[in-house]
């Protein structure tokens, strides 16, 4: 049984995510408090958190960013009562992998914490497999312990950093659209937010090429959106 972490401290919300999750099959642990909710979270025994920003004594955010310095990367769905578009970037660069603003509509949240668990599974079992990490001049990327060398260091990247990086690199030269990437890494229909895919792009060459400007790694298909260099 999948096990999920509520940090929420309105208990209308509250009530209400745990009656539709609890339908699902999930096993259900409430939080209030964001100080109490991160100590949860820590233990890594969860399968998915679904984390408020706005919260007593801890914020979403710091809970976020804590847990990711930790390497816990158990999906983080965020929810957030702004709906500014700064907040939902700042969730997402603090290492979410998806958010949802209030009100939201339950079909809609459902929608997104079935999408984030079919992609968790399909992590899992990625993970048992015994495989290599993968290199490319030198740049090493290590999929089972999502870790990332460049020049034998270690470039941190947030969860949807490194997702990207690995669709993109375990197939060099396919070119993908800012929509598709938008479905495979996000896993749900983010029309009109492929904004949100160009700025990922921007940090990751920021990361790991050495002129961001002329990038070595991921290339752009200009008219279509992005690939890996497969000429090596």
């Amino acid at each position: 049984m999948k096990k999920v972490l509520v940090v929420e401290d309105d208990p209308n919300i509250s009530q209400l995510i745990q009656i539709h999750l609890k339908d699902l099959g999930y096993q259900i642990q409430v939080s209030n408090n964001g100080r109490m909710g991160y100590d949860y979270a820590s233990t890594g025994l969860f399968d998915l958190i679904i984390l408020d920003i706005m919260l007593p004594e801890m914020d979403g955010l710091s809970i976020c960013q804590k847990l990711r310095a930790l390497d816990n990367f158990t999906p983080i769905l965020m929810i957030t009562a702004k709906s500014e578009e700064i907040d939902k970037v700042m969730g997402l660069e603090s290492g979410a992998d998806d958010y949802i603003t209030k009100p939201f509509k339950i079909r809609e949240f459902i929608a997104r914490v079935k999408a984030i668990m079919r992609r968790q599974d399909q992590f899992v079992l990625l993970n048992n497999r015994n495989e290599e990490a993968v290199r490319f001049e030198n740049l090493e990327i290590d999929e089972k312990r999502r870790k990332v060398l460049l020049n034998q260091k270690r470039i941190d990247l947030t969860p949807k950093e490194f997702d990207l990086l690995t669709l993109l690199a375990k197939s060099p030269g396919r070119s993908y659209s800012r929509s598709e990437l938008l479905e495979l890494i996000w896993g749900y229909d983010f029309s009109g937010y492929e904004h949100t895919v160009n700025a990922h792009i921007n940090r990751l060459r920021s990361k790991i090429e050495i002129d961001a400007n002329n990038p070595t790694f991921i290339l752009t298909t200009w008219g279509i959106g992005y690939r890996f260099n497969d000429e090596w």
